[in-house]
């Protein structure tokens, strides 16, 4: 049996093309590894969860008197921009219903809301 001469050729053009496709599939993050695209969905959903609770962090702020709410964030904006979440966190705003500590992503996230928040 003879093999077309085209063929070989051909199989290095295949074989070259594959090695080729992979470094840049690869390099570029549009193929990734399993244990990669775990990582991206473990903080894709930590970060659904802090933007899901940043929220009630701000309605535990606004429990406060509209007079202590002004005073609060007039206080806020005082601190440099990180420290606010440790302010957050001091004020307790940060502590989440059922928890019994604060967590420093929400505190950020709601020092970042409050920040953009208008008191009347």
């Amino acid at each position: 049996m003879t093999i077309p001469q085209w063929v070989k050729p051909a199989i290095w053009g295949g074989i070259i093309g594959a090695v080729l496709i992979t470094i840049v599939g690869f390099s570029t993050d549009t193929v990734v590894s399993g244990s990669t695209a775990q990582e991206m969905a473990d903080n894709s959903a930590k970060q659904s969860a802090i933007s899901a609770m940043a929220p009630i962090c701000v309605a535990q702020f606004k429990t406060m008197t509209p007079n202590n709410q002004l005073e609060q964030l007039a206080a806020l904006r005082d601190e440099s921009s990180y420290k606010r979440d440790d302010f957050v966190i001091a004020k307790g705003w940060a502590t989440m219903p059922g928890n019994a500590e604060p967590t420093d992503e929400i505190a950020a996230a709601c020092a970042g809301l409050l920040m953009d928040l208008k008191v009347n």
